[in-house]
């Protein structure tokens, strides 16, 4: 039941994220974008959905038939599975799992064995080239991406996914004010977020968007699709059902990886209202259906941005995406990362 909801939930969110993709980029571009089916082209995406449901599979001749037809599902399943994890609301978590951080990251990295079957198996060179592309870039990003999710981990001391977003919320009733300063967990709200606890996480947080951008092979690092050079990269040669499952996939890990920011640095389900007095905004704006709302209302902003920067930067060099990895993001995770053992030694 869980699943066959999640399933649904996927191929709904990339519905909508298609509509607005291209509403959103046509806004950019000052023009309508589609227009014809449905009001202001809201049918669009089920028109394009339809017809490539009905397109016939094809494998290459001279394709490694097994890898061809065994990379969509396994690009798919890798991302699907690490929704199980996730805290949608307080109680509501499909698998409450006390290493719910490592799983997610473990999980996620079966994707890269997917890519690279996929462009081996097609037997194209274009193909073979976008998935060692993809590769190389996923691999490199994965490292300040890991690093900057163990600067957040490292404050609540734990892997726990459910009880991070808890530690994010109202911890007391009443303010303590000391010297002046009133205890950010007593006022609660936004304040209570891991992000404004310790600000050095804010660094931590914009690595972490910056690798997942790459992680997703959306632009500015989607050189492993780069239409130019590679025609459609690792996928060139798919179509149909199997394309579906490979474009499934790549929108559902962006929704995946914007709610894992959400989570650990942003509240996750948690209201951003605060304590006032006596009055709890966020006790009365906190509760399953809340935290619904709360939790994709941040994550689809997340998604906003991530389309929004697809449409406004241009595409990196490989050598600009390796330079940016190894020489920028990794130091400065490995410095919030020390920040936060400081931090949390400091705070005990």
């Amino acid at each position: 039941m869980v699943a066959s909801v999640l399933f649904a939930f996927t191929a709904l969110f990339t519905l909508f994220a298609l509509y607005s993709e291209r509403k959103i980029s046509a806004f950019i571009q000052d023009r309508l974008g589609p227009m014809e089916n449905g009001k202001y082209g809201s049918l669009q995406a089920f028109a394009d959905i339809l017809k490539m449901l009905q397109k016939e599979f094809i494998i290459p001749t001279a394709a490694d038939k097994i890898l061809f037809i065994l990379a969509p599902i396994i690009i798919f399943v890798s991302v699907y599975l690490g929704f199980a994890a996730l805290p949608w609301a307080p109680g509501l978590i499909p698998a409450s799992l006390n290493l719910g951080v490592f799983y997610i990251f473990a999980i996620l990295s079966i994707e890269t064995l997917g890519i690279l079957m996929a462009g081996w198996g097609s037997n194209n060179k274009y193909a073979l080239l976008g998935s060692m592309r993809s590769v190389a870039q996923m691999v490199s990003y994965e490292i300040p991406a890991g690093i900057s999710l163990l600067s957040v981990v490292m404050i609540p001391q734990s892997l726990n996914l459910q009880e991070i977003t808890i530690r994010q919320g109202i911890l007391s009733s009443e303010a303590v004010n000391f010297l002046g300063i009133w205890d950010v967990k007593a006022i609660g709200g936004i304040l209570s977020w891991n992000v404004f606890q310790a600000p050095h996480l804010i660094i931590a947080y914009i690595i972490y968007f910056i690798a997942s951008l790459a992680e997703c092979n959306r632009a500015p690092f989607d050189i492993p699709e780069a239409e130019s050079e590679l025609i459609g990269g690792f996928h060139v040669e798919y179509s149909g059902l199997r394309f579906a499952f490979i474009f499934l996939a790549e929108y559902s890990m962006m929704f995946l990886v914007g709610m894992i920011g959400v989570v650990l640095f942003l509240g996750g389900w948690n209201s951003p209202l605060p304590n006032i007095g006596s009055v709890s905004l966020a006790y009365w704006t906190t509760g399953i259906g809340w935290g619904i709302f709360w939790i994709l209302l941040k994550t689809l902003s997340v998604v906003a941005i991530q389309i929004w920067i697809r449409w406004t930067l241009p595409r990196f060099r490989v050598d600009q995406l390796m330079s940016l990895c190894w020489k920028v993001l990794t130091p400065l995770a490995f410095l919030c990362m020390l920040i936060s053992g400081v931090w949390r030694l400091t705070m005990m």
